[in-house]
């Protein structure tokens, strides 16, 4: 299943971003929030169908929201379908 982003929210210090398949349908979220030193990323997607096609999707998202700020830890917790995702280069800086 294809799916994509659609900014919901966009601000300096947080974004809110739906998951939409192709007809549109909001399939779940993506949300990350700025702090000094910590960038915390959150999503959900109810359809574990799409557990590899989420984490295609989000695997770069992730590695440029580490560009944001020098020095900062990046925390992430998403799922699908109730299962944690597990992204190999998460810690990675």
């Amino acid at each position: 299943m294809d799916i994509y982003f659609s900014p919901e929210l966009n601000k300096q210090d947080a974004q809110v971003l739906n998951i939409v398949d192709r007809d549109d349908q909001a399939i779940g979220y993506l949300a990350y929030i700025v702090d000094d030193k910590k960038i915390y990323v959150y999503g959900h997607l109810a359809n574990d169908g799409v557990y590899e096609d989420f984490k295609d999707l989000v695997k770069p998202y992730i590695k440029g929201i580490t560009k944001l700020k020098e020095d900062t830890e990046v925390y992430n917790y998403l799922s699908v379908g109730g299962k944690k995702v597990e992204l190999s280069e998460e810690k990675k800086k």
